[in-house]
């Protein structure tokens, strides 16, 4: 679930760089190795948060609901204070302001994809993973079954 967030990610940011006449440089990709680290974070923060709940026997719907709503203000704020940070290198003008505007526009439209696709998605992608893993392990003994025949 964590892993395709990802992709998500990466692709606001680069419509958001083409989207302002850009290309992909080495500064915007720079900027893409931090959104990656970003997405992630907030993926995992979710997923861990719903798989706790879910070991404490609630429902998987449930687990992912709670997760949201306990991990929604802090992922928010996270990404508009970073969101803002980075405005100015977008704005920027003068000497250099091609290089902090390659840094500044990749981070700020991936980060707009980070916040709006990692509060849909995530949770999305939590249960179908879920659901696959489960379905996939169905056949095969547990660890308790298997030692108590044997």
């Amino acid at each position: 679930a964590v892993i395709l967030i990802v992709p998500m990610c990466l692709f606001a940011a680069t419509i958001g760089v083409r989207i302002m006449g850009q290309d992909v440089n080495i500064l915007t990709q720079i900027g893409f190795v931090v959104l990656v680290g970003l997405a992630a974070k907030n993926a995992i923060l979710i997923v861990e948060f719903a798989r706790d709940i879910e070991l404490e026997g609630r429902s998987r719907l449930e687990a992912v609901i709670e997760a949201c709503r306990l991990r929604l203000r802090p992922i928010l704020m996270t990404s508009f204070a970073f969101i803002l940070g980075v405005l100015p290198l977008v704005v920027s003008t003068g000497s250099g302001s091609e290089m902090r505007q390659a840094v500044g526009v990749a981070v700020f439209f991936g980060m707009l994809g980070v916040t709006l696709f990692g509060l849909i998605f995530t949770p999305i992608f939590y249960m179908v993973v879920r659901n696959l893993a489960e379905g996939k392990n169905e056949g095969k003994p547990t660890q308790t079954t298997a030692a108590a025949a044997g």
